[in-house]
């Protein structure tokens, strides 16, 4: 019998789990059910500003094809919500009436956006109500809402400093928005970067023609526009911002009210073990934004120092990947002893491979990069220690660890700014502004756990006037596309069996189907290919 197989969310983390699990579909090892709020398929979340600003189409975004999958035998249900899940009958309880049974059940309910207590806002997270020209900018009515805006040459207030944010801004100013970037903080990616880097990053986005409103406190929204809907952003300090569209861009919290509901253990996010299982529920699963790897095991070394959720793809996508496969083993050991109905069941063939799969391996610290026209940026691990400052350098040097160095470069003049921290020579935290060659040396010494070489200045020399221009292909063997772990050989290979365009390598490879921020490297490899073709 085929074992029933419940996903919740449809989104790019659920779109990932789905591709992997649908030759056991085709198989009939597996009967899948796929939950979506919206009535679109997944689509890549994370581009929305692009589709905002008029830099994709809503086609590019897709991540899924309904029909296709249909097709295949996916019972898709789009534009449903699930009321709540009955973990005594293994069902889920739909709005539409119906009450699906699962054998195993995925929560991917990703998260929603941070509403800020506002006044003239709804503060209630669950059903937010966003008045006219107010967008959290999280779907494709958002995206239309933004695309008018600075199609209109309107002036757009983004409020938060973090990456979206930012990079809503940039696009937006770039095609002929007035926009303002408001942030409670003395400099942009205040929880992410150092303060001499944040100083460079605001020096840039004025140069890029983006207004920085920092240290700014919100405390309201006015209404007086003709139609009712934004006028203006209203300070602690009695003043106001004008415009004709509010971004919030204040960060997302794990959507875990169905899970909560249901008696599941939460914390940030869904509490899972190293098999994405919720804790004491072998048959429920959480995976992307909603999970949070903390096993219940009190002597785990590694979820005592564990985060929550990191809130990017490409840890969700590994996640979707690992599942996919554990739960094909397991469906395959069903289908062998239908009376097993967890992996550590006595029967042996594939649930004994599902016990002895590896655990899925804890997330390394992410690499944050904003990418736009005129800005680059790169930040990863700690950066707060500065140079000279001896109590922070020397605390780390106990237990036999080395001592904390620190290394700084900053050319304010023309927004450059590099800062890295290492130990025993080995990157621990770095920080990259207007210097991308640097960052992306740096990004892959970090991601490596590489040492660095004696001399830091050989770095920054990378960024020098005499050095060739690149287009990204250098290294073939790096990692061009770290959402997805795509490298430059599997780019530069797809380009040679005949894609000439970045959607048609992201069709073939999934390079770029994650943050985006590696388009400009895959078309570089593209641009390479051809150029050498035709000399």
């Amino acid at each position: 019998m085929s074992e029933q197989v419940v996903i919740v969310g449809f989104g790019p983390v659920a779109a990932r789990l789905i591709d992997e699990l649908l030759p056991a579909v085709r198989s009939g090892l597996a009967h899948l059910t796929v939950i979506g709020e919206e009535s679109d398929a997944a689509y890549n979340r994370v581009l929305v500003a692009d589709l905002g600003v008029g830099r994709t189409t809503a086609g590019a975004l897709a991540l899924s094809d309904a029909a296709a999958l249909v097709a295949d035998g996916v019972d898709v249900r789009l534009g449903v919500r699930v009321r709540r899940v009955d973990r005594a009958r293994q069902r889920v309880v739909l709005t539409d009436g119906t009450t699906p049974h699962y054998d195993r059940l995925v929560f991917a309910t990703g998260s929603r956006p941070v509403i800020p207590n506002l006044t003239g806002l709804n503060p209630d997270p669950a059903h937010p109500v966003l008045p006219a020209g107010v967008t959290a900018l999280r779907d494709l009515h958002d995206a239309a809402v933004l695309r008018e805006a600075v199609a209109g040459g309107k002036r757009v207030v983004v409020l938060g400093g973090g990456v979206l944010g930012l990079e809503t801004a940039l696009a937006a100013a770039e095609e002929g928005a007035r926009v303002t970037v408001v942030h409670n903080g003395r400099h942009p990616l205040g929880r992410n970067i150092d303060r001499s880097g944040g100083g460079v990053l605001a020096a840039s986005l004025r140069n890029c023609g983006v207004r920085v409103a920092g240290n700014a406190r919100s405390t309201g929204v006015e209404h007086n526009a003709p139609d009712g809907g934004f006028s203006a952003l209203l300070l602690e300090d009695g003043s106001a911002i004008d415009g004709d569209l509010l971004v919030l861009s204040c960060g997302v919290r794990p959507r875990t009210e169905l899970a909560e509901g249901c008696g599941l253990s939460t914390a940030t996010g869904i509490l899972v073990d190293h098999k994405l299982r919720a804790h004491h529920e072998p048959h429920i699963f959480a995976i992307g934004d909603c999970a949070e790897v903390r096993c219940p095991d009190p002597a785990c070394g590694e979820c005592r120092t564990a985060r929550g959720p990191s809130g990017l793809v490409g840890p969700g996508w590994r996640q979707a990947e690992w599942l996919a496969e554990y739960l094909t083993l397991l469906a395959e050991g069903t289908a062998i002893c239908p009376g097993d109905s967890n992996d550590s069941a006595p029967g042996g063939g594939a649930v004994g491979a599902a016990a002895s799969l590896p655990e899925l391996p804890m997330e390394k610290p992410g690499v944050i990069v904003l990418k736009a026209r005129g800005t680059n940026l790169a930040v990863a691990g700690d950066v707060s220690a500065d140079p000279w400052d001896e109590e922070v350098l020397s605390a780390g040097a106990v237990n036999g660890r080395a001592r904390l160095q620190v290394a700084q470069w900053a050319d304010p003049e023309h927004g450059r700014y590099v800062k890295m921290t290492t130990r025993a020579g080995v990157l621990e935290g770095l920080v990259a502004v207007g210097m991308p060659r640097t960052a992306a040396e740096l990004v892959q010494l970090f991601e490596r756990g590489a040492e660095l070489p004696a001399d830091r200045s050989l770095l920054l020399r990378l960024d020098g006037p005499d050095q060739p221009a690149s287009h990204g292909a250098a290294d073939a063997s790096r990692t061009v596309c770290r959402c997805a772990g795509v490298s430059g050989t599997a780019v530069a290979a797809a380009v040679t069996e005949g894609c000439a365009t970045v959607p048609e390598v992201s069709a073939a490879t999934r390079a770029g189907t994650g943050c985006g921020g590696c388009h400009e490297d895959i078309k570089g490899i593209i641009e390479a290919h051809f150029q050498g073709a035709v000399a």
